[in-house]
């Protein structure tokens, strides 16, 4: 069940980490100061999901600037 303006390319914060390629720490510091997005996964509530879109977004800005 997806919630309301939930995307539809959701991958764990484990896979968002491996694609921008960043320590567990970074990846954190990303999720708290909003620069990546997070959803509560609906089978369990302890798993934050991102969006692929989003990540990959920021891959392309990090190597435009």
């Amino acid at each position: 069940m997806k919630e309301y303006n939930q995307p539809a390319d959701l991958i764990s914060v484990a896979e968002a980490r491996k694609l921008l390629g960043v320590s567990t720490v970074k990846m954190a510091q990303l999720l708290k100061d909003g620069l990546v997005h997070f959803y509560s996964d609906p089978l369990d509530k302890r798993v934050k999901l991102v969006s692929r879109h989003e990540v990959l977004s920021l891959i392309m800005r990090d190597k435009a600037a």
